[in-house]
């Protein structure tokens, strides 16, 4: 789709316009709904955050100032959305028992074996405090100084959390592959 069609679709939207929104919908759910994914614990869940994402993109879309693509400015809604429901659902406490002892995992056998649908899986079963720190620092990039902002937790939380979230995600990709074997 050019930048003329996006710029009539985003006209509608502001005129309030079923048809646009729904254009507009159609359009990014799909890649939004995956990036929903990543911060829900389930289907269900991600669906709503997608749904209520949506409705601040429509309410607020008069706002956008085309510095960067619509897709990027829905996303920051989208994630937004995810981390105030988040917010509202749980609170995040710092991990102090890091004593596990973890080894290497073969990367090349996760990346060849392990599908992206499970992998979706394991992140999503992560408790929410550490999926929402793992995701927006190993997905999104985000700094430790910007999660603890944006979850108004310290740097050294966030870099627990994360710490345990990669601990548990590499216990439940060994347990995976352990299963595997034994199906074998």
């Amino acid at each position: 789709m050019d930048n003329i069609q996006i710029v009539e679709i985003i006209k509608g939207c502001i005129s309030g316009k079923r048809k646009a929104q729904k254009k507009l919908y159609d359009l990014f759910s799909d890649d939004l709904f995956g990036i929903c994914l990543y911060y829900s614990k389930n289907r269900d869940e991600a669906e709503d955050v997608l749904h209520e994402g949506f409705m601040k993109v429509y309410n607020n879309i008069s706002t956008f100032k085309h510095k960067s693509s619509l897709f990027s400015w829905m996303k920051k809604i989208i994630i937004n959305t995810a981390l105030e429901r988040y917010r509202k659902q749980y609170y995040l406490t710092p991990v102090t028992d890091l004593s596990e002892n973890i080894e290497d995992i073969d990367r090349e056998n996760v990346i060849n074996h392990l599908s992206s649908k499970d992998l979706i899986k394991l992140i999503q079963d992560l408790s929410p405090k550490y999926r929402m720190v793992f995701n927006m620092y190993a997905i999104e990039g985000y700094s430790h100084k910007e999660i603890s902002k944006k979850l108004n937790i310290s740097e050294g939380t966030s870099k627990s959390n994360l710490s345990r979230a990669r601990a548990i995600l590499q216990n439940k990709v060994r347990k995976y592959f352990y299963m595997e074997i034994k199906k074998a």
